[in-house]
């Protein structure tokens, strides 16, 4: 049972959560430590997290349409990968436990985190090679980052901006709003089958998932208006300090 103080207590969480996740950085840095605070224990904070996170699709869809212009079609294909990777993972997560793989996330955000502080360096240097890009690399990188975010999630922001931003475009501000667009078709699949098939405490994903849609609202514009610098680091340090925290709890 969730109390009065422990539903303010989320609705805030969401809001910061939605702020941070749909600016760049890691919405479960903060949404999912609060759930464990309310007393919720690790997995169905999961699932709580994982469908309450659905709300922050269409708030930083509305606040993006800056960056998304004329990006309807490249959105909608990439977001049918996107969901296909998203229901696997999910389908995963409910029959297999984490296990071992939770110990190997901190390594992937760890490098994650320096990518994006090393990227402008990285793809001048890409830019200045004469072979072409291998064309298999976006569709498969989103593809095993949509899996991993309906089965674990937990810094696949992080991971997928620093994919786009390498594959798609350098522009922080446009590759954060495609970053949203993606990771929020595959978090609803993801959703609809722990609905389906899990037991999700809606007591928790309510006001949690409100205060998210209006964060989401804002998260778009904060990433609109940093420079893409202090951007980068913010999303980098966030990332680095979710990567310490799963590496301490194991």
């Amino acid at each position: 049972m969730i109390s009065t103080g422990n539903t303010l207590a989320l609705f805030g969480a969401g809001v910061l959560a939605g702020v941070a996740g749909t600016a760049g950085g890691i919405t479960s840095l903060v949404s999912y430590p609060a759930l464990l605070a309310v007393g919720l224990a690790p997995f169905p904070a999961t699932l709580v997290n994982s469908v309450a996170v659905v709300t922050c699709w269409p708030g930083s869809a509305l606040a993006s349409q800056r960056e998304l212009k004329g990006k309807g079609r490249w959105v909608l294909r990439w977001s049918l990968l996107a969901a296909i990777g998203g229901v696997i993972g999910a389908t995963l997560l409910l029959s297999t436990p984490a296990g071992d793989f939770r110990k190997v996330v901190p390594f992937l955000l760890l490098i994650a985190a320096v990518a994006l502080l090393l990227q402008p360096k990285l793809s001048a240097w890409q830019d200045r090679r004469v072979a072409r890009q291998s064309s298999f690399v976006l569709p498969c990188g989103l593809f095993a980052l949509s899996l991993y975010n309906g089965y674990f999630g937990a810094g696949s922001g992080v991971m997928t901006l620093a994919l786009l931003l390498f594959t798609v475009d350098q522009d922080m501000a446009r590759a954060n709003a495609l970053k949203n667009m993606l990771i929020g078709a595959g978090t609803v699949v993801a959703a609809v089958v722990f609905v389906v098939f899990g037991h999700v405490e809606w007591a928790a994903v309510v006001p949690l998932g409100i205060g998210m849609f209006i964060g989401s609202t804002i998260g778009p514009r904060v990433a609109r208006r940093l420079p893409s610098n202090v951007l980068r680091w913010l999303v980098a340090l966030a990332g680095l300090g979710l990567a310490v925290r799963l590496w301490v709890s194991g």
